[in-house]
């Protein structure tokens, strides 16, 4: 069993920075992709990143695209956002994921974290 956790939110001015981490526990989590979703309220959830197990895979978002950076440390269990320029439309609940597939679909994803809240003020 693999559990999350998300760390690195909070309230930002719009143009400004955050970087969230979302931690693992459980041996295997070298062998899990992981994706970052979030979700605005009244909103879909919405893909965000993903990355391959070995880190050599990355994809994001258009919206996100060349702002945000997924990463991850697996000697450290952890995978990374780092958030640039942030707009007041990123505000949202930001939640990071885990599966065997490479997958921009929140369904093909098992373990999930509790989420942490991004909001960004113009």
């Amino acid at each position: 069993q693999l559990q999350l956790v998300e760390s690195g939110g909070g309230l930002v001015q719009a143009g400004g920075s955050l970087r969230l981490s979302c931690a693992a526990s459980g041996p295997t989590f070298s062998t899990y992709n992981v994706a970052w979703f979030r979700q605005a309220p009244g909103k879909e959830r919405e893909f965000v990143a993903v990355i391959s197990r070995s880190g050599d895979g990355r994809t994001h978002a258009e919206s996100v695209k060349g702002r945000f950076t997924i990463s991850r440390d697996n000697a450290k269990n952890t995978v990374y956002l780092q958030m640039n320029s942030l707009l007041p439309e990123d505000t949202a609940v930001y939640s990071c994921a885990a599966g065997q597939l490479y997958s921009l679909v929140s369904r093909s994803y098992e373990y999930w974290g509790q989420g942490t809240q991004v909001t960004v003020s113009s």
